[in-house]
């Protein structure tokens, strides 16, 4: 069977999988804890259904490893023992009697299709052989390390302001949220870029721009950014927090 399409319907099942389980758990919100592991999955898979794997293909698996279980325990460890994410509630309200077949659809499998297009530059890149490394392999470790850092120090950052009960109903305004107000998702966007990067040397690696793209118009226009900030706007301390600091790009704050 053609390699894109079986890597398209291990990804189906796998999130037809964890609808299931939502269903089982009554919360969509491990969507979430799904969507890293998610590549997890299909890097390795791709990686054991080709006949040779190289410097590259491990490389590149290592770095998609860590940064979907590390997100993935994140999130877990941030949902565990809370009541289902805010926005997942407002769907569920919002849903009525559609909400199993519309959760399906519009959480599950539309995130498995964006899912699918993100990773096509891993995709790529386990489907040839490679055991060099360039200077634009080099750059693009340098990119994902930046990306990396950024969302984990960006989420160590906000997970231990929040745990310190003195800053309920405060805005996280240092440290790397100091220059932007969501270093973690510019930190996600930018460590895809790299990952892009490394697929540029391989037939049609250009073409994996879609991937990088895609999470970049995801989290700046559609799920990530906008809602965020949109629930942010409740917060009084947020319009002067808004009005000096970058809303992605990391920037020096204004006076």
């Amino acid at each position: 069977m053609n390699y894109f399409l079986t890597t398209a319907l291990v990804l189906f099942f796998y999130m037809s999988f964890w609808f299931m389980v939502s269903l089982i758990k009554k919360r969509n919100d491990i969507a979430d804890v799904a969507w890293g592991m998610g590549f997890v999955l299909l890097a390795w898979f791709t990686f054991f259904t080709v006949e040779q794997n190289g410097l590259k293909s491990i490389l590149v698996n290592l770095l998609v490893t860590i940064w979907g279980v590390r997100l993935a325990w994140h999130i877990h460890l941030r949902n565990k023992g809370k009541a289902e994410d805010y926005r997942y509630l407002a769907w569920r309200k919002e849903w009525g009697k559609w909400f199993y077949i519309r959760s399906y659809f519009q959480v599950y499998i539309l995130q498995g299709f964006f899912l699918y297009l993100i990773v096509l530059p891993v995709l790529i890149i386990n489907k040839n052989y490679s055991d060099s490394i360039n200077v634009l392999d080099i750059l693009g470790i340098l990119v994902w390390l930046l990306g990396f850092t950024f969302e984990v120090v960006g989420d160590w950052q906000l997970a231990k302001f929040i745990k310190n009960q003195e800053n309920k109903g405060k805005i996280l305004q240092t440290g790397l949220w100091k220059y932007t107000r969501h270093p973690n998702y510019f930190g996600e966007v930018t460590l895809w870029w790299g990952v892009w990067l490394l697929a540029l040397s391989f037939p049609y690696g250009a073409l994996t721009i879609i991937g990088p793209l895609t999470i970049t118009f995801l989290i700046t226009k559609v799920s990530g950014i906008p809602m965020l900030e949109k629930n942010m706007q409740r917060n009084p301390d947020f319009i002067a927090y808004k009005n000096k600091t970058s809303i992605f790009i990391p920037m020096p704050p204004k006076k």
